[in-house]
């Protein structure tokens, strides 16, 4: 199975950026993805570094795509969006409207962000050029065996979020900003304050989401690791390592010691928790009751 890391969510600054995709370069992983996806004010802090990101991948031997926004909304978006195929790498689509600006024999990858939930739509974007497809994670075990049958019969790899904070709405406001009593125009880029989410609590104290400018994101870390023999036999192809903090690299090494049976699920597990800087896992969109379920409390441990 390949690791892909996908395009960081969150608003780092530019020499920790940079710092990042020269780790990735050393990282055993198959697939880099990165540019901006949740807020198009953060690109010209490090705009100018991505061609040079790109070619150090690209000689590490790593497959590259560049990310869409999420949302597109402004008239300087949709430029954005129009040059992105001038990258020279894969376009990953985030937002259906990026298609418009993709020429018809252009092949491209899709982002988790958008809703393919049924083998229509899988066949659809098929059609019109798609080679891969990252499912959205809120999706059951169900929905992926049968999207996963869907893309092997079309030549369409399959992938799945493998690990990090997982994406659940885009808005166009600003939390950050509202939270500092600023304008979203003005929001004097708050959301670098928290360069992984910043944690969002119920009145009765406990954790529920996280926010990032724009984004609302889980509060807990997605993991895969105790499911991975069940996505495989469903046929994926890859699972998707999200960007945070601290020493990713060892995030990457963990997955591959996984994938290639040095390491058990129980150990990947403690390994994760770890590097996550203490933050509880979840794996309950793909077999629990709830999102924020632990396989592992179903084995008599705490979720």
């Amino acid at each position: 199975m390949q690791l892909t890391v996908g395009p960081n969510q969150f608003f780092w600054k530019a020499d920790a950026w940079s710092a990042f995709y020269d780790q990735m370069a050393a990282a055993p992983v198959d697939r880099v993805v990165l540019g901006e996806l949740v807020c198009s004010k953060r690109l010209p802090f490090y705009q100018d570094r991505m061609p040079g990101a790109i070619e150090t991948l690209l000689e590490a031997g790593k497959e590259v795509a560049v990310t869409s926004l999420a949302l597109v909304t402004l008239k300087r978006e949709r430029k954005l969006t129009a040059e992105l195929v001038d990258a020279g790498v894969e376009v990953e689509v985030n937002d259906l409207t990026t298609l418009a600006y993709l020429p018809k024999d252009v092949p491209f990858s899709v982002g988790p962000l958008v809703n393919v939930y049924n083998e229509g739509t899988l066949a659809w974007l098929a059609d019109r050029g798609a080679t891969r497809i990252c499912l959205p994670p809120e999706l059951p075990l169900a929905s992926v065996t049968a999207l996963a049958a869907e893309g092997a019969a079309r030549g369409v790899a399959i992938e799945v979020w493998g690990h990090g904070r997982l994406p659940l709405a885009i808005s166009g406001r600003c939390y950050h900003a509202r939270l500092h009593k600023r304008t979203k125009d003005n929001c004097q880029f708050a959301c670098e304050d928290d360069p992984d989410g910043l944690s969002v609590r119920t009145l009765e104290d406990q954790p529920f989401l996280a926010m990032n400018g724009v984004q609302t994101l889980s509060d807990s870390c997605a993991s895969m690791a105790n499911q991975l023999e069940v996505l495989d036999k469903a046929g994926v192809n890859a699972l998707r390592l999200s960007p945070q903090t601290g020493d990713f690299l060892r995030v990457c090494q963990a997955w591959r010691d996984r994938i290639d049976g040095t390491l058990d699920a129980a150990a990947l597990s403690e390994k994760l928790e770890t590097l996550s800087g203490g933050m509880r896992l979840s794996d309950g969109f793909l077999t629990g009751a709830r999102g924020a379920d632990w396989s592992r409390a179903k084995e008599g441990e705490p979720a």
